[in-house]
Formats: C-alpha cells, sequence, structure tokens
C-alpha cells in the first residue's frame, strides 16, 4: 500500500475514534447539549470558540457574547478588508468617485463604437467590484470575527432590514450600513437600531424616502417600517396608518449630490447648521420639505414639530406590544425553530417590553431557555450559514487572501449578500432552502471548498501562478469534539467509503448532520 494510502486510512481510522481519545489535556469534554447550543449561539464551530466555551462555561460564555463591546477587524483578515475601497473610503468620497466614473464613461465619443462599449464594460466592472467588497467584508467578519452571535446577529438585522445593492446607488452605501448602522446596535436598544437604519443613506434609497416629500408623498418605507421591520403585517394598523406615518417621514432624506456647492461628494451649504436641520452623516432632515400638519397615528396625535414627530412615532412604534412579539418570534424562529414554541416566544416578548427593547436581554432569555436545544426540532442552516460554517470548521481561523470564491458560492446558492430584491429580506426556513436543487449545489460548494482548489489563496508567486493549497483537513481534533458522536450509521458508512480526502470532506459538509444545526 502506498504511503499516501497509508496516511489516509490513518485519518480515516481517526474519524471513528472514540471521542474522549482525543479529548484536549484539561478541558471538560462538551456533552451533546453544549454542542447543539454553541452551533445555535455560532455560525459554526472553530477551535477558537470550543476553547473559550470549555474556559467559561455556557452562561459566562454567553454573556461575554451578549457584551458586544468593540469590534476590532480580525486579525487573520484585517490587512484584507482594509485593503477594500469601500471599507477605507468614506461614503460622500464613494459617492464622488462614482460620479465621476459615470462621467468618464459617459463622455466618450459616441462615435467611436468600440471605445464606447468598452467604457461601459469598465463602468460596470468598476461597479460590481465595489458591490463584491462589501460582500467580502460581511463574509469575512462573519467567518473570523471572535463574537459569533454578535456575528450571526449582524447577518439576521442586515437581513431583516434588508436593502437591495443593485437598485440605484443603494450599493455604494452597503459597507457603511453594515459597519456603522446594524453593527454598532446589533445588541443594543431596538429603537435605537431602527432609527440607525431609518438614517442611512442605503435605506433611504432603497425604499424611497429620499423622495417623500411634502405635497409628493411616497408610502413604501411608512408601509415597510410598520409591515416588516417592527409590527408584522397582521398587527392592527391602518392604511391611514401608513398614509400619516409617510408624512411624519417627509423631509428625511440624504443630502443633496449634486450642485454647484457640491464639495467632495457634499453639499457645502449644509456643512453650517441651520434652524430644524438634522445631519448625520450624508442623512438629513430638511424642513423646508416636511409636512408640517398634526398627524393622527396609531391612535396618537402628533403635532407637526419636525423632525421630533419621527421620534415620536418611531418610540410609539417599537413601544407596541405586537413589535415585541414580532421581533422575538423572528429571533426565535431564526436561531430555535421555523414554529418556535409560543412560551418562549412570550418570556421573550416580555423580556423585550421590561427592557425597553434591549436586543441582548431579549437573547439572553431565549439562549438560557432549554427550547435552544431540545423538544424544538433541527434547523436547516441558510446557504450564509452553510457557507460560513463550513469555512470555519474547514480551516479553523486559517486567513484566506482572496474572498471571491466566498461570494460566488452564495451567488451559486441563490443568496447573494445585498441581493434580495425584495424588502421582506431572505426566508430562514428549512423548506426555503431544503430542495434537492438546492442540494445539488451545495454538494458542489462542499466540493469546492473541501478540496483546496478554490482560490481562497490564489496570491500569485514569483512566477505569476496561482498558489494551490492542500486539501484542509476537516477530520480534525475540532470535528472530532463536536461532529464525530453526532453522525448517523448511513453518513459514516459513506464516510467509509471515501476514496479520498477531498470526497471524504465533500461528503461530510454535505452531510445532513452538518446541514442541519
Amino acid at each position: 500500500m502506498s504511503k499516501p494510502c497509508l496516511k489516509y486510512l490513518a485519518l480515516l481510522l481517526l474519524a471513528v475514534a472514540p471521542l474522549g481519545a482525543l479529548q484536549a489535556a484539561g478541558n471538560p469534554p462538551l456533552s451533546a447539549d453544549d454542542i447543539s447550543w454553541l452551533r445555535r449561539a455560532s455560525f459554526g464551530l472553530d477551535s477558537a470558540t470550543v476553547e473559550r466555551y470549555q474556559e467559561l462555561g455556557r452562561t459566562r460564555f454567553l454573556d461575554e457574547q451578549l457584551a458586544g463591546g468593540d469590534d476590532p477587524l480580525p486579525p487573520a483578515v484585517a490587512p484584507l478588508i482594509n485593503s477594500f475601497e469601500v471599507y477605507n473610503t468614506s461614503p460622500a468620497k464613494l459617492v464622488a468617485d462614482y460620479r465621476d466614473e459615470a462621467k468618464k464613461a459617459k463622455d466618450v465619443d459616441a462615435a467611436d463604437a468600440n471605445a464606447k462599449e468598452m467604457a461601459k464594460k469598465d463602468f460596470r466592472m468598476y461597479r460590481r467590484d465595489l458591490y463584491k467588497q462589501s460582500a467580502e467584508v460581511e463574509l469575512l467578519r462573519a467567518i473570523y470575527g471572535r463574537n459569533q452571535l454578535k456575528e450571526q446577529m449582524v447577518w439576521f438585522w442586515l437581513n431583516h432590514f434588508n436593502i437591495y445593492a443593485p437598485k440605484a446607488a443603494v450599493g455604494l452605501f452597503a459597507t457603511d450600513y453594515e459597519e456603522n448602522t446594524i453593527r454598532p446596535h446589533a445588541l443594543g436598544k431596538f429603537k435605537d437600531l431602527v432609527m440607525a437604519t431609518l438614517e442611512s443613506p442605503a435605506m433611504q434609497l432603497y425604499l424611497d424616502n429620499a423622495r417623500n416629500v411634502r405635497g409628493k408623498t411616497n408610502e413604501n418605507y411608512a408601509r415597510e417600517l410598520m409591515e416588516l421591520h417592527t409590527l408584522g403585517v397582521n398587527s392592527g394598523y391602518t392604511q391611514q396608518d401608513v398614509q400619516q406615518l409617510s408624512l411624519i417621514l417627509t423631509g428625511a432624506g440624504i443630502v443633496p449630490q449634486r450642485g454647484r456647492d457640491v464639495i467632495d461628494g457634499v453639499d457645502s451649504s449644509f456643512l453650517n447648521p441651520r434652524p430644524g436641520v438634522i445631519r448625520n452623516g450624508l442623512f438629513v432632515f430638511l424642513p423646508g420639505r416636511h409636512d408640517y400638519s398634526t398627524k393622527q397615528f396609531l391612535g396618537h396625535t402628533i403635532k407637526g414639530s419636525g423632525f421630533d414627530e419621527i421620534e415620536q412615532a418611531v418610540d410609539l412604534i417599537v413601544h407596541q406590544p405586537a413589535c415585541a412579539q414580532f421581533i422575538s418570534r423572528k429571533l426565535a424562529a431564526y436561531f430555535v425553530a421555523d414554529d418556535p414554541p409560543p412560551a418562549l416566544v412570550n418570556a421573550m416578548a416580555e423580556t423585550f417590553q421590561r427592557t425597553d427593547g434591549d436586543i441582548a436581554a431579549v437573547l439572553r432569555t431565549m439562549f438560557l431557555s432549554p427550547y435552544v436545544t431540545t423538544g424544538s426540532g433541527k434547523k436547516f442552516k441558510d446557504p450564509t450559514q452553510f457557507v460560513v460554517s463550513a469555512m470555519r470548521l474547514s480551516y479553523d481561523g486559517k486567513p484566506i487572501s482572496n474572498a471571491d470564491p466566498l461570494v460566488n458560492w452564495l451567488n451559486q446558492l441563490a443568496e447573494p449578500m445585498y441581493g434580495h430584491i425584495t424588502p421582506d429580506g431572505f426566508a430562514s426556513d428549512s423548506a426555503s432552502w431544503s430542495s434537492s436543487g438546492q442540494m445539488a449545489k451545495r454538494f458542489d460548494v462542499a466540493r469546492a471548498i473541501g478540496s483546496g482548489h478554490n482560490r481562497l489563496f490564489a496570491n500569485a508567486n514569483a512566477d505569476g501562478e496561482a498558489t494551490r493549497a492542500d486539501p484542509p483537513v476537516l477530520n480534525s481534533p475540532l470535528f472530532q469534539q463536536t461532529l464525530a458522536s453526532t453522525l448517523s450509521t448511513a453518513t459514516r458508512d459513506a464516510l467509509a467509503k471515501a476514496n479520498s480526502a477531498v470526497e471524504w470532506n465533500t461528503f461530510l459538509l454535505s452531510s445532513p448532520e452538518f446541514n442541519y444545526r
């Protein structure tokens, strides 16, 4: 038998070795309940997460995760993320540069058909690259972030407060939306999160509130703010409430990006405060565009007063019992079960109301309940959870140099980052992601991740050739500690029949045990 075959046979025998044989000295073994709990509290397990959990125990580990705190870039991939234009450039500068590139393409002589077509192609590539960078920033954070519960909440809220990057200039603000709107509030007060999304240029553009002005109202954002973001469609609000909220929201928009006073993408006339004008980054409230009539909203009278009306309306919305129920149920449906136990949702909603919408407190109620690991069934991973968890298990903190494949895999799996057209976001229920077509695609992605031939380490060498990585060793102590004991007989039989490390890796990442959590 050849040496490679002997080496692979040793790995294969390792797969069925007793779990305790590989238990690290000094660390208590993980119980089945621990493993199940950790797989819900994180995108997927890596050695650092397991070790920290073993060191702290469940409650202290959870409290550390919920504390949030500063959220620096993961050291393993900080240089890569810092190299992205969308990360290291201000939104105003991105807008100015984007306009320059668009003008450059437009100004090419139309008589030169080839040059014109090339200019259009270059502009499309420029726009596509900005979008790709934004997706890569979020995916790299999800894979390498130490606070995995917070990383999950960033993804959860990005999907809950969905934006669609290809619409108009929305994509220019996608990274700013993730880094400066969602991330700082992911574990904070829900009202602060709603206000932050309301003031985001990405949301203002996506749901057309930037065009919502006195005498020419646009109800898009007002409707989705209540239906999808806070209360739910059957919560009792009326069409009149939608109309009144749209009036309240008039005047909220984005600093004008055109005109003779524009400097570096920002209208300089807004740099000095004026009465009634509210400015936060590129968000602006303009009194001259606001409807100052008295409004009747959710059974309350709101007198015309400018931006203060918006804060009053949001306060009314988030203190509705329906809001506590809606958000609690959606969180439980993401983490626990497609149809979460009513007792759990009610307990979370009670915490939501008692703590004035403290997201961390609501999560603590959920994660310290027995429902997270027992009696609620398994949750099938959505594509983002699948790709991120596969990367965390396969490479276990090893930094990659090229995140393009991550974006491509999510595109193949029909869950492109910032790519859901409608404001309801991607579904999180198991049925939406467990079709035969989805599983066939997952098998392809599993093979790409498990083979090492995926360009994740595609730095060119001195001869200009891209480096090729060996297959990752999924059959590792991490696997033994966390997944080995959960495998069914059918999965073990399939792994035993694998003819190579690549095939073994592919079978494991395609298995039901890995795709459910």
